[in-house]
């Protein structure tokens, strides 16, 4: 028989077990799912598992920060599908914030899930707007000794506060959160800083430039820069319109692996 119930603090251990017997990549562990709660803003109060029986086979992660929650993971084990359960979980969600709040719900999807688009339709869900990830694959530009500073996020936060709708994750809130793992990079002109960028290793999850030749040239030189500390190509997850103009994703070296969309919704009392 099937039951569900929203979470507690003390069920991180029932939660990691769920997602790893129920996603497709599992991978999830207690110590990176308390991470994801100080980083992320997860509420275990936010959190549901489906049962059969003493068995889970369907969980969602959920974030609060009013005034919206993310659903940040839904998986139902393959075995279990098409019973309703993905469904059950995020109506019920739903029911509950349009209780208790925040009532304003959103999910990042990637554009080839087919299925959980779907799934996210049936349930009311509309798209707002699409991001896209970009990688930096050309060869690190040569930057002569002393143009490239370093800088924490401290120094630097002002620069990267979104000109308009960002990820979860590229927010102010998320930045914030790791700031201790942050580190930022900077090249400056004699009167303005033309470029500038926060990374964690190669991902690169910030970045502020003038939008002129000075600045673009300055972030290709800076995105190079982090390409050759850790000897890898640079990803930018979930990158909006408003950060980079598409129109220059090339001049800049970048170019794009996956599109993510955004879905909202209105909490609905069941």
């Amino acid at each position: 028989m099937s039951s569900y119930r929203f979470c507690r603090t003390d069920d991180i251990a029932l939660l990691v077990d769920a997602w790893n017997r129920c996603a497709p990549e599992g991978g999830a562990t207690v110590d990176g799912f308390k991470r994801d709660i100080r980083e992320l803003g997860v509420w275990c109060s936010s959190c549901m598992v489906a049962f059969d029986g003493a068995d889970p086979v369907g969980v969602l992660v959920g974030c609060k920060r009013p005034p919206e929650t993310l659903v940040l993971e839904l998986a139902v084990h393959p075995d279990h599908r098409r019973r309703g359960h993905a469904r059950h979980l995020l109506t019920s969600l739903s029911a509950k914030l349009a209780i208790l709040g925040p009532p304003r719900l959103v999910a990042e999807i990637p554009e080839g899930n087919e299925a959980a688009r779907a799934l996210f339709a049936t349930c009311g869900w509309r798209e707002e707007t699409r991001f896209v990830d970009l990688s930096s694959e050309s060869p690190p530009w040569p930057v002569p000794p002393g143009v490239v500073h370093e800088a924490s996020y401290r120094e630097m936060k002002d620069a990267f506060v979104p000109r308009a709708a960002s990820t979860w994750e590229r927010s102010p809130a998320t930045l914030e959160a790791r700031t201790h793992r942050l580190r930022g990079l900077v090249i400056a002109g004699a009167e303005r800083v033309d470029a500038s960028l926060l990374h964690d290793g190669g991902v690169v999850w910030a970045i502020h430039y003038e939008r002129d030749g000075a600045g673009e040239a300055g972030l290709r030189a800076l995105l190079g820069e982090v390409a050759r500390r850790e000897g890898a190509p640079v990803t930018m997850p979930g990158v909006g319109n408003e950060e980079i103009d598409p129109a220059r994703w090339s001049s800049l070296g970048l170019s794009p692996t996956r599109t993510v969309i955004r879905l909202e919704s209105r909490a609905v009392a069941g």
